[in-house]
């Protein structure tokens, strides 16, 4: 039975790949900060129907030492570290602890399996925000970065980490630039999550306006979990490599806002207000990936199309804010 460690593994990537590694077979191990274990109904609530299957060992990613002792009393065969401060406005509020966190905790966990187990095959959770002002379009693994954010920035500096120690310690280090992925476990300050739910408050009577700020920005948005199986995929091969993940179709908020409203019968620009307040200081246009080396080399593609990815968020919302909701989308999506 293949041991896996995810880092990360109480965030939406990290339940979606617990899931599915526990679907093949292998033993799965997390590391929390502790005050998850303290607060398990809140902090461990994603991983709710696979607690009792997994473990759980707490660590910091700020601390080498905490790293170090869980890595040094277990033997891993994968390692997928996508524990990061990642959302974007809070990186330019606080770029410190994002580079902090980001960087340094890249670092730690690199450096102490090459310490204690190097053989264990290691993933990195890059991001189409290191492209950011991109270059070329679509993107793809050769297009240069110009990222426009602090977070942006401390994923290039972790890609960059993770290509050294491959080629300076010959160790299987893969780097996975995945464009954004989403779902109903998407958390509520990411701009998907935020217009799902604030649809599902709005047309259940919970709230009159949903404010926004940039709705021409267009992103390439997947299915967190068609995204994790690439992960996976990744530390099968039998060189390491990096590979850009995403859908191939770019969409504006503007466009996520119409789908979604309409979904349950109502207008967007009845309901959504500007808000200057959440511009970002750069932003970031348009990012569209091209994963054909992701098709070739590891026989991946997305699974979830844009507006089932919508309608399977719309309905997730729906139920929890009011599960008499249950069942009014206008249609399906594709």
């Amino acid at each position: 039975m293949k041991k896996a460690l995810i880092t990360g593994i109480t965030g939406q990537d990290g339940s979606y790949l617990t899931e599915h590694l526990l679907d093949l077979g292998y033993e799965v191990h997390g590391l929390v900060r502790r005050v998850a274990l303290e607060q398990p109904e809140h902090r461990l609530s994603r991983l709710r129907s696979v607690l009792s299957r997994i473990h759980i060992h707490a660590a910091n990613l700020d601390s080498y030492a905490s790293i170090f002792h869980v890595l040094s009393k277990h033997e891993f065969d994968e390692c997928y570290h996508l524990a990061a401060q990642s959302f974007v406005a809070e990186s330019f509020v606080d770029g410190f602890s994002t580079m902090q966190t980001n960087i340094n905790g890249t670092h730690y966990v690199l450096a102490a399996l090459r310490e204690v187990q190097p053989k264990c095959r290691f993933y990195f959770a890059g991001s189409s925000e290191m492209f950011g002002k991109a270059q070329a379009v679509p993107q793809k693994e050769d297009t240069p970065f110009h990222p426009r954010s602090p977070y942006g920035i401390s994923k290039v500096a972790g890609f960059q980490l993770t290509i050294n120690y491959r080629e300076a310690y010959g160790m299987f280090c893969c780097n996975g630039i995945l464009f954004n992925h989403e779902s109903p476990r998407r958390g509520y300050e990411f701009v998907t999550r935020k217009i799902t739910h604030g649809v599902a408050r709005i047309k259940t009577g919970l709230a009159s306006e949903l404010a926004l700020g940039n709705l021409e920005a267009k992103r390439d948005w997947g299915h967190a979990r068609d995204y994790v199986q690439a992960m996976h995929l990744m530390l099968q091969q039998p060189t390491p490599d990096d590979y850009v993940i995403a859908t191939g179709e770019t969409h504006s908020v503007r466009e996520f806002c119409e789908f979604a409203f309409a979904q349950v019968g109502l207008d967007y620009r009845d309901f959504v207000k500007r808000d200057e307040v959440v511009y970002r200081p750069a932003e970031v246009d348009l990012l569209i990936g091209d994963a054909s080396k992701a098709h070739r080399m590891l026989g991946w593609k997305p699974g979830v199309g844009f507006k089932g990815l919508i309608s399977e968020m719309i309905q997730s919302d729906l139920e929890m804010v009011s599960p008499a909701a249950r069942g009014e989308l206008v249609s399906p999506g594709t």
